[in-house]
């Protein structure tokens, strides 16, 4: 299976992606870890465009055909890339979990954006602004969508796990 995160930074991708991963013993693919690496890599400068998301589409159809479940983690924010990560499942011949991580509390949401701290060397965090004024496609896709504001972790996860044990 691949169950591919969405949503807008500081709503806990990250954190409950993770999880999720480490409890399924799945493959984690985050798109951020891949962008500064090949930033870092020097051959691209700061914008390389969708080369995260294009290395993990190829990276997660290689596990995903071994039988490994998928986890990704990223923004996802446009139609164009939730469209491929549903090509990706279905190439594969493997159901798909869309989940929309949200935060609901807008002064939560500001803290937390503006609180944390880049666990990738080199990796410049968003701001409060850039968040406010990223695209952020509607969804077009059935998706689970978990509001994160007065969640715990492992509640999302739970909510998740829940949810995971009705799809095929």
């Amino acid at each position: 299976m691949l169950i591919a995160f969405g949503g807008l930074p500081g709503t806990g991708k990250t954190t409950v992606a993770r999880a999720l991963a480490r409890k399924l013993a799945a493959v984690y693919l985050r798109i951020d870890t891949l962008e500064q690496a090949f930033i870092a890599s020097g051959n691209g400068g700061a914008d390389i465009g969708p080369a995260g998301y294009l290395a993990a589409y190829a990276v997660a159809g290689d596990n995903l055909s071994l039988g490994l479940t998928v986890v990704a983690d990223s923004v996802n924010s446009l139609h164009i890339t939730r469209s491929a990560w549903r090509n990706v499942a279905l190439e594969a011949g493997v159901p798909i979990f869309e989940i929309e991580l949200i935060c609901s509390d807008v002064a939560t949401h500001c803290l937390r954006v503006e609180r944390r701290s880049a666990d990738i060397p080199g990796f410049q965090l968003p701001t409060w602004t850039s968040v406010l004024e990223r695209q952020y496609d509607s969804w077009e896709s059935e998706q689970f969508v978990v509001d994160t504001a007065n969640v715990s972790v492992e509640q999302t996860v739970e909510a998740i796990m829940q949810r995971l044990s009705l799809v095929g």
